[in-house]
Formats: structure tokens, sequence, C-alpha cells
């Protein structure tokens, strides 16, 4: 095992990110507050570079490689919103990149890889296992591998959407996050654990993609079989190494949502914050729609990113309408 991230990582990954990361808006709301029972902070980061937290772990990542390894170039594995991450990251960086993407993956996402400048290769995610794609495109390994949540640096920076949460809001009692492979998970830990130790960390996944819940129960890492979800950017099959001895060690919780439920929070926070948002940015909405957050004075949502087709957006609002938050 990789030697794992800390509390100092993050506050190095934040001085890496700083001028080159956006500083993400917190949204709040009278109305939103009274609905729930309680004060809730939404962590915009639909706002962030390439429209999710991705863009954090992705640069603080490939920034610390050496003139001959951004000359040799990167390549990566991701649904979408990491691998425009790298992509752009990589281009900032004078370097460039390729994506193993899965042929269900967003069209936008594919189409902001492609934009970015980054060379997509599609796998079949029923039949082929994305990690041997991508050894097998560079069997020598000459590029280097910028994994998606299994990477120290990756971990740290996206800890630093945590962090700005704690630095804005001392006095945060909760942080709800959603969980694939665990990297904003347990970045999100490191952060609230040195910072605020009275914070509480929740893992929020969808209950079709519930590995995480399962490795905890456990103590071990879990693999399940592709998810079926609405919320792409959460259909990992496990936990990596480094994440899942993190996120043991120091989660709160894993909590678990339905389909219905994540249908219902992006339509009703897409309607009433009037903001793009993808479905795995709103797992920690319909967490608190379930009733499955313990009680709290004040809870922070981490948004994850706004990367979703008109399409999809479309028909979730017009088959399931917002909430009457008033």
């Amino acid at each position: 095992m990789s030697q794992l991230p800390s509390f100092e990582s993050v506050k190095s990954a934040q001085q890496q990110l700083r001028s080159h990361a956006t500083r993400t808006p917190v949204l709040e709301s009278q109305a939103m507050n009274k609905y729930l029972g309680r004060k809730v902070r939404f962590k915009a980061e639909n706002a962030q570079i390439i429209g999710a937290f991705k863009f954090r772990g992705a640069y603080n990542a490939i920034s610390r490689l050496s003139s001959q390894q951004l000359e040799a170039g990167v390549i990566t594995y991701s649904s979408g919103n990491h691998g425009q991450a790298v992509a752009k990251a990589a281009a900032l960086l004078g370097s460039n990149a390729v994506v193993v993407m899965p042929n269900n993956a967003p069209q936008i996402k594919l189409n902001g890889v492609k934009a970015l400048g980054g060379k997509v290769v599609i796998y079949d995610p029923d039949t082929e296992n994305r990690e041997v794609v991508a050894r097998n495109i560079d069997p020598d390994g000459i590029r280097t591998l910028i994994p998606p949540f299994n990477h120290p640096d990756v971990m740290a920076g996206q800890g630093t959407c945590a962090l700005e949460i704690l630095e804005d809001y001392p006095t945060t009692e909760q942080i709800l996050v959603p969980c694939g492979g665990g990297g904003l998970l347990s970045g999100s830990i490191l952060a609230a654990n040195a910072s605020n130790p009275d914070c509480q960390v929740f893992g929020i996944e969808p209950e079709t993609a519930d590995d995480a819940l399962q490795s905890l129960n456990k103590g071990q890492i879990v693999t399940i079989d592709y998810p079926d979800t609405i919320a792409d950017g959460v259909r990992t099959l496990a936990l990596g190494e480094l994440t899942f001895a993190i996120i043991k060690q120091g989660v709160a919780g894993i909590l678990t949502v339905s389909e219905d439920s994540i249908h219902v929070a992006l339509s009703t926070l897409v309607h009433h914050f009037k903001q793009w948002l993808e479905p795995s940015a709103v797992l920690g909405m319909a967490a608190l729609l379930e009733g499955k957050v313990p009680a709290a004075n004040e809870t922070a949502i981490i948004l994850s990113g706004g990367n979703a087709d008109i399409e999809t957006i479309s028909d979730i609002m017009a088959q399931c309408p917002p909430l009457n938050i008033t």
C-alpha cells in the first residue's frame, strides 16, 4: 500500500491549488433550512473548474510530476468528471492525457474530455475492466497513471473542499459527502478530523451501489457488479485500499439512498437554487429527505458536480416535480 495522505497533505494541496482551483460558493436558503429543520449549507462544486470537485485532486497530482513525466503524458480511467479534470490539468501544465471511458458515460462528459484535449478510449464495462484496458494501452508504463481516487495526491486535493467548508463555517457539525471510490470522502475525513474533530463526516451512496457500506460492515473491501444507478459519478465497483483505510477509521457512517429520493432531491435543488447539478451531487440531500441523517444544527452538503446532459435533467424534472419549498 502507498503511503496514506495526512491533514498536512491536504494543507499542502490547498497551497498547490491556490490561484488554480476555484474556491466555490456555499448556497443557503432560509426556506430550505425551515423545510429541513436545520441549517444546511450546500458547497457548490458544480461551479468548480470543469464543473466538478475532481479538478482539485487531478491538478494537485499532475502538478507534482516531473518535467519528464509531464512530457510523457498521463493516463486515467473515468466515467467522466475525473477524465475531464485530468485532461484540463494536463493541458494547463503542458502535458497531454489519455482517458479510458465506459460506453455508457454521459455524452456531456465524453464531449468535455475531448474538448479539453484528452484522447478518449471507449470500453464496455459489462465485459472489460477499465484498469486492464488502461494497462493495455500503455503496456510499458510510459505515461503516468492518475487514478480517479486511490492516489494520495488525488485524495489530498479532494480534501480541500471540506477544508474550505470548515474554514468558512467552523461550527459545522456534519458534512455529507457523495461516495463512489472514496476519494472525496477520505479527503473530507482528513480535513474534518484535524480542523474540527467534533464534525462528523458521512458518506452517501445509492442503494444499488452500496459497496462502501458493505465494506464498512465486513471490515474489508467488497467489490460489487457494475451498479445500476442514475448517479453515474458513483458507479464504482469498490473502494481503493488507500481510501478504505481512512474511511474505516474516520467515517461517522455510510448512508444509502433510493433512486426515487435521488430524483426528488435533484429536481428540488435544481428548481430551488437554479443550479445545474448531476445526480451524484444530490446524494446528501436525498439522505436528508429520507430522514437518515442524525439530528444536527449545522449540516454541510457537498454538491459534487454539475455535468449532466440536458435530457437527463429534463426527464427527471418532468417525471418528478420539485418539492414545494417556500
